[in-house]
């Protein structure tokens, strides 16, 4: 009988099945995301393609602990309700809602520096969302425009920092193992801020422009502290306390640290541990290490630590590379990116969960890649931006979800209004992600073409 897999090792068969299974699983089953991804996890080390040191390993990464100490710092902030004062004295200014929308979409791009991963943003941003809708409880479609907005952004605003989503730590990680390439804090903040910030504010147009009428953007705002103040279980306005100006500076000073990497060399993980330690110490803290702690997505980095094992396994068994092998390669770079950011922006339809996306994803297209003489960190980079939209359906992203059933009987979006903003926000986004890639971030560092060793 021919064989129908030539060129495919008995390893590399047994990772291809075990990673076609959990990818159908994710897609095609309710069982919890990380429960599939161990069991994945655990059956390639039980069939000795890769060993328990290598999946165990996985857990001790510094990119894992990097996020389980951002968390603990953003824990500490949220205890002290700095993020409700910073919301309260930016919203204050505007004067036109078209300012209100750009307002709340910078203030929200600055929590990515402060708050990881896009459910505990959006979680952090809810409050003030409420608070806003009860000031303007008056004007209806501005509440349901407020309610598209803030999860729009937190998912959009997420390239913007290395610890905006856990699919970026997929991502560094799936670089280093494959190319031997690390991204670190201050390179993706380069390449990512920018798009972030061009993202963000267009997409803030885009929401204004498909959730409300000329008329509903034609009158006045004015938002006094006080008005928000009201509605807000912490002080917005008056002096600082002396826990939330300890946890300002603690937080100036840590993510100064991360941007200044190349000049001081200490690795982002041990500046975020140190800011843990202190932001949960007995004198000095306003959180304690235990509530820090609780405040950890462990299902989350479980899920990172299994598909990072995924990753080596698919790369090192030769696995990935007979997969892309039947994909046609002799293409001009813009059409492989083109294809890749098309796949990736229309993956949230099938795989929920971002992180997941990412650990399918990103292997196979740093193969292919390379293959294609593209530049796999541009390809990488351009698969895990476009992923970040999901905005077709409440349940493609948490976020997404939260807002879409907000308590108090505060108005929202409808599926008609989603829709109506994925036309047109899928296509922007895409072709923003594709713009970067193929112009922007050539000048940044990250040429299109695979550079060839002479």
């Amino acid at each position: 009988m021919p064989d129908r897999f030539p060129g495919l090792g008995g390893e590399a068969r047994l990772t291809l099945a075990v990673f076609v299974l959990a990818t159908v699983a994710w897609i095609a089953t309710p069982v919890d995301d990380t429960y599939i991804a161990l069991g994945a996890g655990l059956a390639l080390t039980t069939t000795g393609v890769i060993s328990s040191e290598t999946l165990f390993a996985t857990l001790g990464d510094e990119t894992i602990w990097l996020l389980i100490c951002a968390f603990v710092l953003a824990a500490a902030v949220t205890r002290t309700g700095l993020a409700g004062r910073a919301a309260a004295f930016l919203v204050s200014g505007a004067r036109t809602v078209r300012q209100l929308v750009h307002l709340t979409t910078a203030a929200l791009v600055v929590t990515s520096f402060a708050v990881p991963a896009t459910s505990g943003r959006a979680a952090l941003a809810l409050p003030v969302f409420l608070a806003l809708a009860k000031v303007l409880a008056d004007r209806r479609r501005l509440v349901v425009m407020l309610a598209l907005l803030f999860p729009t952004v937190v998912l959009l605003s997420a390239v913007a920092t290395l610890i905006g989503a856990g699919a970026h730590l997929i991502t560094v990680n799936v670089l280093w193992e494959q190319t031997g390439q690390r991204l670190g804090f201050v390179q993706w903040l380069l390449l990512g801020l920018p798009l972030a910030v061009v993202t963000s504010h267009l997409a803030a147009e885009a929401v204004l422009l498909t959730t409300t009428s000329r008329a509903d953007r034609r009158g006045p705002v004015h938002i006094t502290p006080a008005e928000i103040g009201a509605h807000s279980p912490t002080p917005v306005t008056g002096p600082l306390s002396t826990a939330e100006a300890r946890c300002a500076l603690l937080l100036a000073t840590v993510v100064v640290l991360w941007c200044s990497e190349p000049l001081h060399r200490v690795s982002p993980a041990v500046v975020a541990l140190i800011g843990a330690v202190v932001a949960a110490s007995p004198a000095l803290g306003t959180v304690r290490l235990k509530d820090g702690l609780r405040t950890v997505p462990w299902p989350l980095l479980l899920f990172m630590a299994a598909t990072m094992a995924m990753g080596v396994a698919l790369a090192d068994s030769g696995a990935a590379e007979w997969l892309v092998g039947g994909v046609p390669v002799d293409v001009p770079p813009w059409l492989f990116l083109t294809v890749v950011v098309g796949v990736s922006t229309a993956a949230h339809l099938v795989l929920q969960s971002r992180s997941a996306r990412s650990s399918v994803l990103v292997p196979l297209v740093v193969v292919a890649a390379s293959a294609a003489g593209v530049n796999p960190v541009a390809a990488a980079l351009a698969s895990t931006a476009a992923a970040g939209f999901c905005h077709t359906l409440p349940a493609s992203a948490k976020p997404v979800a939260l807002f879409a059933d907000v308590p108090d009987g505060v108005p929202t979006y409808t599926s008609r209004d989603l829709l109506r903003l994925s036309a047109v926000l899928a296509p922007l986004t895409a072709g923003l992600v594709l713009l970067f890639a193929l112009t922007v971030w050539p000048l940044l560092g990250v040429p299109v073409l695979l550079e060839t060793q002479p």
